[in-house]
């Protein structure tokens, strides 16, 4: 079978553009992939820094069969450090005087979006801890 020649070559074009979205595809499948574990991480680091906080409970209360609270400083301290150890930014409130949430920022760097410019994906992850007082298992 003899092929006109204005479609040589055609295969040769289409197994590159074929190729080269392939690449994208998987690169961006990597790129998301990692933003979300990324995510996950944060918001494990924000898990473990609100319960790291919420240790922090003010004796004086508990001892005296008052509501638990939480010592605002002391959790606050806790918290920072737990984050500023796992070497991430975040911030820490205190509402109720028995709740602690913990929000962690966070970045992940792309390695395939970066070709396209894409250096940087922000990721955040928030959790609370909240103190509550159990009387033979059961929340009073």
């Amino acid at each position: 079978m003899i092929r006109p020649r204005g479609e040589r070559g055609s295969v040769t074009v289409w197994l590159a553009l074929a190729s080269f979205v392939m690449i994208f595809l998987v690169g961006l499948a990597v790129d998301l992939g990692g933003q979300v574990h990324a995510h996950e991480r944060a918001h494990d680091l924000a898990a473990q820094a609100a319960r790291a906080g919420g240790e922090e409970v003010d004796g004086g209360a508990a001892i005296q069969g008052n509501d638990p609270a939480i010592n605002t400083a002391a959790a606050r301290t806790a918290a920072q450090r737990y984050l500023e150890a796992a070497g991430v930014s975040g911030t820490v409130a205190i509402t109720n005087g028995n709740t602690i949430t913990v929000t962690v920022h966070d970045t992940y760097e792309p390695r395939f979006l970066s070709l396209l410019g894409i250096n940087r994906l922000d990721v955040t992850g928030t959790a609370s801890a909240r103190l509550i007082r159990t009387i033979g298992g059961n929340q009073q």
